[in-house]
């Protein structure tokens, strides 16, 4: 018999619409993606909201939504704080 568990933290790739996550890390060697997240505001400590992952990937932090590549979404990290989705966000 398998006991249940809950996923704590993940890319941001796996992430399912509407949960909420904090960036824990960014792991990438592009310093491209790496300076396009910084941009965005997409530091360690920030509060992302998954949106919507087709045919875009997008994010809101602080009331923005943003559209990123998957390159870009696979480099983030996140730990899930919610995993309550809301369709509603």
């Amino acid at each position: 018999m398998f006991t249940s568990f809950s996923v704590t933290g993940c890319s941001l790739e796996l992430l399912r619409t509407g949960e909420r996550g904090i960036v824990i890390f960014c792991k990438t060697q592009d310093e491209t993606i790496l300076k396009k997240l910084i941009s965005m505001g997409i530091i360690t400590g920030t509060h992302i909201i998954f949106k919507q992952d087709f045919p875009s990937f997008i994010l809101n932090i602080n009331n923005k939504d943003f559209v990123l590549d998957l390159e870009s979404v696979r480099a983030i990290y996140v730990r899930v704080i919610d995993n309550s989705i809301n369709y509603y966000v």
